[in-house]
């Protein structure tokens, strides 16, 4: 196979990209991304979640990761030092909270050591194997302090997502701007936020650019991001409207086939390695 030129720098989401079903790295993947350390690739984990969830998550890479986390909203480095944080007003949270929220709809506010919601939704504690990042059940008609990272709402109906987001954005659409990370998942951050932006910061401090970058998505939250990479690359297990969005783009195997690994190994690190 071809190998990639000009790769410094490899980039990806989590989930539905580098975890697989389970929400876990596998052996495989993990070796690869040792193998890409070993041969000083930058490498760069740009997730929805956030960063005290994620870093439980990457801690078990064992090697050296950039965090862009809750979509672009903080950046840590590889020692977790804070590069970089956004937060949302008060105000402007419970402006966009003011519509009518159907009750089948979990609202969750992330805030920095905790997770505000209004209801205990076990599908989304099954995202962490360990909770390091905690929900806390609180209800928003008595909050007095709105500020968060990012808002997040969660429903298996579509349709009723869709249709909130209208709502809030008619309300906000000045302050915030959205993306389905999955169909059954809507998030809200600040306009000046988004993946592509936070990857760009770390890539400055490192003294490289995005032509030099691969990145690797499956959501919504990933287009800013696939879009100005070098080369963006969707999974196989991405809505077919992702795949809609964004034509020009490759598509590879799905998270559950390792698919993020097995086109690194044959297309950016030594053939040597992706014949073995």
């Amino acid at each position: 196979m071809t190998k990639l030129k000009n790769i410094k720098v490899v980039v990806s989401d989590l989930d539905g990209t580098l975890l697989n079903p389970q929400h876990r790295i596998s052996d495989y993947t993990k070796s690869i991304f040792q193998e890409l350390h070993n041969q000083n690739y930058l490498i760069v984990v740009a997730t929805g979640r956030h960063h005290l969830d994620a870093m439980a998550i990457i801690e078990t890479l064992e090697v050296p990761v950039y965090l862009v986390s809750s979509n672009g909203a903080r950046i840590h480095s590889p020692n977790k030092e804070e590069l970089f944080a956004f937060n949302l007003d008060s105000d402007v949270v419970k402006a966009a909270l003011n519509v009518e929220i159907d009750p089948a709809i979990t609202v969750v506010l992330f805030k920095e050591n905790v997770w505000q919601t209004n209801k205990w939704n076990e599908r989304l504690n099954s995202f962490q194997a360990e909770l390091k990042y905690r929900p806390e059940l609180v209800d928003y008609k008595n909050l007095e302090d709105f500020g968060a990272i990012k808002i997040f709402f969660s429903c298996d109906d579509h349709e009723k997502l869709v249709k909130l987001k209208d709502a809030v954005l008619a309300n906000s659409s000045e302050h915030l701007h959205h993306a389905f990370s999955l169909p059954t998942c809507l998030e809200f951050m600040d306009k000046s936020i988004d993946k592509a932006v936070a990857i760009e910061q770390v890539l400055e401090k490192e003294g490289y650019t995005l032509d030099q970058a691969v990145s690797f998505g499956d959501g919504f939250n990933d287009v800013q991001m696939l879009s100005a990479s070098g080369k963006g690359l969707i999974m196989g297990n991405a809505p077919a409207i992702l795949k809609e969005t964004l034509p020009d783009l490759e598509v590879i195997k799905t998270n559950a086939e390792d698919g993020v690994a097995r086109y690194i190994a044959s297309k950016i690190l030594d053939k040597e390695l992706a014949s073995s």
